[in-house]
């Protein structure tokens, strides 16, 4: 593995930018295709700048939430906050980002905002995933060390290999990869049954904030509150509010 795929002179196309082009394309192309079946009433330019927005402040809600949570190291480097490429997104602060963003949006066009919503959280998953890929390139968001048979070894300039060196470690990116492919999955194959506002968007936020819990435990890089990964701290509270919303508006009832 290797976060640069074609490199010519000092131009380089590394894999982590390269999965959020390709996420942002398949994610225009899903919502093309819902908005045709939905009969939504936006334009194709409409859709567009839709997709830009919410990938432009999710990159940037991510960067800000992951910075905060680490600020003694990019008070020391402030040079380091605008370097993505070197890792550093959170998707907690892309999600909360990207909520504000649709908020926005959908209140200047006129829209549902949760019907909406409804439609984008299945490409938010799918991005996830291919966001994962790109993280597995670069060498971040690993796991601690493992004996387990598919332990992997990192690069030794890799952030997973300088900090552990030639050590198999938890490959929680991939771990985390088959989970978003699998909340895609099902949120993908629910999305044709009428379902009342909110159940796709609280059943995303329920299975992919489980398998985050689940997951963090194995983080090696895990952003901390105290002597607590604040990862699992948002699933824990994102599930119970999630599930409560769920079953108190018994939102998998069909719409009226």
């Amino acid at each position: 593995m290797h976060p640069i795929l074609i490199q010519i002179g000092p131009f380089a196309i590394r894999y982590y930018g390269l999965m959020y082009v390709i996420g942002t394309l398949v994610g225009i192309y899903l919502l093309r295709r819902e908005c045709r079946r939905l009969n939504l009433p936006l334009s194709e330019d409409s859709q567009v700048n839709l997709v830009l927005l919410l990938v432009f402040l999710g990159i940037l809600g991510g960067r800000i939430y992951y910075v905060i949570f680490n600020w003694d190291y990019y008070s020391r480097n402030p040079l380091e906050i605008p370097a993505i490429w070197h890792g550093g997104l959170a998707i907690h602060g892309g999600l909360i980002a990207g909520v504000l963003a649709g908020l926005w949006f959908v209140r200047r066009h006129g829209l549902p905002f949760l019907k909406l919503a409804d439609v984008f959280v299945p490409m938010i998953a799918l991005a996830q995933a291919f966001g994962r890929f790109g993280n597995f390139m670069n060498g971040d968001a690993h796991g601690v060390p493992t004996y387990l048979p598919w332990g992997i070894v990192f690069p030794p300039d890799s952030i997973a290999g300088r900090q552990f060196g030639s050590v198999p470690l938890h490959p929680t990116m991939l771990y985390e990869l088959v989970w978003d492919l699998a909340n895609f999955w099902v949120l993908w194959r629910l999305r044709r049954t009428p379902r009342k506002r909110g159940f796709q968007v609280n059943l995303y936020l329920i299975f992919y904030s489980v398998g985050r819990g689940v997951i963090e435990s194995f983080r090696a890089d895990s952003l901390m509150l105290g002597s607590w990964r604040v990862a699992q701290l948002v699933s824990a509270f994102v599930v119970l509010a999630s599930t409560a919303w769920l079953f108190g508006a018994r939102l998998w009832k069909p719409a009226p």
